[in-house]
């Protein structure tokens, strides 16, 4: 049958799910289903929605597809490119925090990170009073064109961020297309192209697995528990992105305090992970607040505390069920060199000790009504940006 190599690869991936040496609880293993389901979402959607010859922009990762520690601050596009032709993408810009463009060559796998051939977001383009702009990508030198982008060699893909740093921010639109096919449309399907989509998404789904297994012993998990790093540029080279990663376990009765300033950036937001490492539900939880979401202390302190149980407070950081994950910290849009001073301070405590803390506790506290209408907002602005 035409379907049984992506067949054989789901039973594969399934395999690398059950045996993933994280899984201590039924909650992990089920949680790693529902990962491999958005595994099996993303990947025929993008053997299928994508053509080389008639490319377009498509989601790889969002609350239902999720990979990689997805930003719940951030929309992802991305397309099929080949280093020989020239592109167009043409948009509209919206007003959200951040936009960038990034060129890599490869993909992630489970050895290796795609190099960044480049890299920018909006300031180095012309956008029109209305808002609108086009950017070309392609295999000629660029000889002062602004706009104009160089394709090097080995060029495959293009990924497009749109950063929100407030959630009633508007999104833009994006468009893309290979100049010299414009106006046509691509080939008939033929027997032997059906069998190759189904081959290279099953070669996708099991890569897609493998690789976000490994990632976090790259750069996480070879840190000391329950500690962060300094903001240092993001591996992967985003040009304007700092980041500050550590992975945390607690006991139940414990929670971890986590003061860091509030920087002079346009973006600057806070999440946690699973140990399948991607995004906690963001959506009907408060797992992540960037800097607009947050309250911030007199002192221009932001305090956040992580823990399972709710300590009645406004930066409260659920855990939903999940002791151990991962912390990220991203600043966007930098235009200054990021230092130790400028990340998070992190203490673990025992939850009767959080008030202790937190020297503006009582301008901390919410009640449960107030945290309720956070919640219904979150769910709001998700089901307004259209991520399902």
């Amino acid at each position: 049958m035409l379907t049984d190599a992506f067949a054989d690869a789901m039973a594969e991936a399934e395999k690398l799910i059950e045996g993933a040496p994280h899984i201590r609880t039924e909650q992990d293993l089920l949680e790693g289903y529902q990962y491999l389901a958005g595994g099996i979402l993303a990947t025929t959607h993008a053997a299928w929605a994508t053509e080389r010859s008639h490319p377009t922009f498509i989601s790889g990762t969002g609350p239902y597809m999720k990979m990689g520690l997805d930003n719940p601050d951030t929309l992802y596009f991305g397309a099929r490119i080949s280093d020989d032709v020239e592109y167009v993408v043409t948009g509209t810009r919206g007003t959200t925090a951040d936009l960038s463009f990034q060129v890599l060559s490869g993909n992630y796998t489970a050895a290796e990170v795609p190099g960044s051939v480049s890299a920018f977001d909006d300031r180095e383009i012309d956008i029109a009073p209305d808002g609108s702009f086009e950017v070309r990508f392609g295999p000629s030198e660029n000889t002062g064109r602004r706009g104009y982008f160089t394709l090097a060699p080995g060029s495959s893909q293009l990924v497009v961020r749109e950063v929100y740093s407030d959630w009633s921010q508007r999104r833009g639109t994006l468009r893309i297309a290979r100049a010299d096919t414009a106006g046509t449309a691509p080939a008939p399907l033929t027997r032997e192209a059906v069998e190759k989509r189904y081959t290279r998404a099953g070669r996708a789904l099991v890569s897609r697995v493998k690789t976000w297994l490994k990632f976090p012993e790259w750069f996480y998990l070879n840190l000391p528990v329950n500690t962060m790093t300094e903001p240092r540029l993001t591996p992967g080279g985003l040009a304007t992105q700092y980041s500050s990663v550590g992975h945390y376990e607690l006991a139940e009765d414990e929670a971890i305090v986590i003061t860091v300033p509030k920087a002079d950036v346009p973006y600057q937001g806070f999440q946690l992970g699973s140990m399948w490492y991607i995004s906690l539900d963001y959506i009907n939880h408060q797992t992540s607040l960037n800097a607009s979401q947050s309250q911030v202390d007199p002192d221009g302190k932001i305090r956040l505390v992580v823990s399972e149980r709710n300590p009645g407070i406004t930066n409260w950081i659920e855990t939903v069920g999940h002791l151990r994950g991962y912390l990220q910290f991203r600043w966007q849009r930098v235009s200054r060199e990021l230092s130790a001073d400028d990340g998070p301070h992190i203490e673990v405590v025992h939850f009767d000790e959080i008030h202790r803390k937190l020297p503006y506790f009582d301008a901390n506290k919410i009640s449960a009504q107030d945290f309720a209408a956070r919640i219904a907002a979150r769910q709001a602005a998700v089901a307004d940006r259209m991520l399902g």
